[in-house]
């Protein structure tokens, strides 16, 4: 992984400043053990519990980006991902860094994936997984919508684009 300032998403920060509106694109990845929990990492940057996810990397696909993301903030290696819905952001989203964006991320279900759970890494301070009824403090409302969205796709909903 490269550092911040060597990434992209760095590179373009700096060259347009901390003010303007970016628009990003990336993806995030729900992952389920044999039980049936979600995995959830909590984010180094605002403490917050969500899905491993992240932006893409210049040449990278979605796909991609979302398993390099599940690597990266887990330790764990996906193997298969399936596409379900697809969020184009319908607000603006300030970063941690009070930096704006606008964020389209493609949500995947992990169809497939080994490997030991990193509980801590350079961009989490906590990994789990919980289940769905007793996700813990601090999730978001976009982590709650990603879950809804896939129940409904895999009940024959057709894929989510908003």
């Amino acid at each position: 992984m490269p550092a911040w300032e060597e990434s992209y998403l760095g590179q373009l920060r700096e060259s347009v400043g901390p003010g303007r509106v970016l628009m990003t694109v990336g993806a995030r990845a729900v992952l389920r053990d044999d039980d049936g929990r979600v995995l959830l990492i909590r984010r180094s940057d605002n403490g917050r519990w969500a899905f491993p996810a992240g932006t893409m990397e210049l040449q990278q696909t979605l796909r991609d980006c979302a398993i390099r993301e599940v690597l990266e903030e887990t330790g764990l290696a996906v193997h298969r991902v399936t596409p379900f819905a697809l969020y184009s952001g319908e607000q603006l989203a300030v970063s941690a860094w009070g930096q704006p964006y606008q964020h389209v991320t493609l949500a995947c279900r992990a169809d497939s994936w080994s490997g030991e759970l990193l509980r801590e890494t350079d961009e989490t301070i906590d990994a789990g997984f919980y289940p769905v009824d007793a996700l813990p403090d601090g999730v978001g409302p976009s982590t709650r919508r990603t879950l809804d969205d896939l129940a409904r796709f895999e009940s024959g909903a057709s894929f989510v684009l908003s």
